[in-house]
């Protein structure tokens, strides 16, 4: 069964992202809201996203909402952040399969990868 799964390091502070905001659109003509959630504790969230028959092929964003995280958890920011909300869209092409989307995150930049 196939299933979507992520979560969120803080790499600057050197631990997980907890309290982060995370949209999940279908993308297509017109993009869909699919789901938002918040991490726990571990930078995790508490389920998939989506399994089973709700995972379909095709093409999906993830929204980080980075910066409301980055101002709550006591940084040192300027007043512009650099980033904000952060997207990623990425293609379901194997729906049987798990598609993991991580994200490492610090307040000038961000990477991800396609995680197990």
């Amino acid at each position: 069964m196939g299933r979507l799964t992520t979560h969120v390091l803080d790499t600057a502070a050197g631990r997980p992202a907890a309290g982060l905001k995370i949209d999940l659109y279908r993308l297509g003509s017109t993009p869909v809201l699919v789901k938002s959630v918040t991490t726990n504790a571990d930078g995790r969230i508490d389920g998939p996203l989506l399994e089973g028959a709700a995972l379909e092929e095709g093409n999906y964003e993830l929204l980080f909402h980075a910066g409301d995280y980055l101002r709550a958890s006591g940084a040192e920011l300027p007043a512009t952040l650099f980033l904000d909300v952060i997207p990623i869209r990425f293609g379901i092409g194997a729906p049987s399969e798990h598609y993991h989307v991580p994200l490492l995150i610090s307040p000038y930049g961000y990477s991800t990868y396609r995680g197990s």
